[in-house]
């Protein structure tokens, strides 16, 4: 069946994924589409992922969407197949750049997927596409500053306690707002947590990047510098970053050494560079943590325009 009528361009468009629509239903996002009793709204019970697509296309596909399954296994939810999801993913990027799309315009597109109504059996899941927002093309130039948070458990938590879900994306985000909205407060832009043993974890909504470089003896009467990049360990309780692991693969390629944790707050400090990295914003170098200063202004931005340059080749 063919899709309700298009929607202005550059509007927020959203796809409910619908069995009576093969490419996804067309809602209109200025009128209420979600019921009051759907358990994403009253529980926080569902999953999501967010993207990036760049000229049409969306970045990174197939690890957001085995992230999106994975993380629907650990909540118990059955949510339509990978080929479904594309297909509305498809039409609400189409819908959204309109017929005089830019070249290389960005979309952000979100998937969402709640365990629907209360007492229905199926889930509701839909797709929405929307302008990036201004703030995240900021920070990848200009870098933010960033406060260490205690997150209050240990780094060993998620292994002890599954239910946690903290390996999941869940839509239960209340926490990490909270955390953004006190590094707001402070004057900061935003938060890497800490685990209370001491451990570096994650940003509300990014992944712990940092960057060193050594000079060391090239075994010919010279020197040459060894770039290592470093993110901490996923069984700390974090999220598998997608960005960050299409970095990395990029990275190594280029001749990077590449390290996972365990990391300590001191690591953050001695790095050459620290980023915060996501789907969305990219790579915004952090300047200062906790008011001391990360490397140098030069170092940042040499560093941070070679993987830039890396993650423009990722797909």
């Amino acid at each position: 069946m063919t899709t309700p009528a298009s929607v202005p361009a550059r509007a927020t468009v959203l796809v409910f994924l619908d069995p009576a629509f093969a490419n996804g239903r067309i809602a209109d996002a200025s009128r209420p589409q979600l019921m009051a009793t759907d358990q994403g709204a009253t529980r926080g019970d569902g999953v999501f992922e967010s993207l990036l697509a760049v000229g049409g296309r969306p970045r990174k596909l197939p690890a957001h969407l085995a992230r999106l399954a994975g993380s629907a296994r650990t909540l118990e939810l059955d949510i339509p197949d990978g080929d479904t999801w594309r297909r509305a993913i498809e039409t609400a990027i189409t819908e959204f750049r309109g017929a005089d799309a830019a070249g290389d315009d960005e979309v952000v597109v979100k998937l969402l997927a709640t365990r629907g109504v209360e007492g229905a059996s199926a889930p509701t899941c839909w797709v929405q596409a929307s302008v990036p927002p201004e703030a995240g093309r900021r920070q990848r130039e200009t870098g933010i500053d960033v406060l260490l948070l205690d997150r209050g458990y240990d780094s060993e938590v998620g292994e002890r306690a599954p239910w946690l879900l903290l390996g999941a994306k869940t839509l239960s985000y209340a926490v990490n707002m909270a955390a953004l909205r006190y590094a707001h407060h402070q004057g900061a832009d935003d938060v890497i947590f800490t685990s209370a043993d001491g451990r570096v974890l994650e940003g509300p909504t990014s992944t712990v990047l940092l960057a060193h470089l050594e000079t060391v003896d090239d075994g010919a009467g010279g020197t040459r510098t060894v770039r290592r990049l470093i993110t901490p360990q996923l069984d700390s309780g974090i999220l598998p970053g997608t960005s960050q692991g299409a970095l990395f693969t990029a990275a190594k390629a280029a001749g990077w050494e590449l390290g996972y944790g365990p990391l300590v707050p001191d690591d953050l400090y001695d790095a050459d560079a620290v980023w915060l990295i996501s789907s969305i914003r990219l790579l915004a170098p952090v300047n200062h943590i906790d008011g001391k200063e990360i490397g140098t202004p030069e170092l940042r931005r040499q560093l941070t325009a070679e993987l830039n340059d890396l993650f423009a080749t990722i797909e």
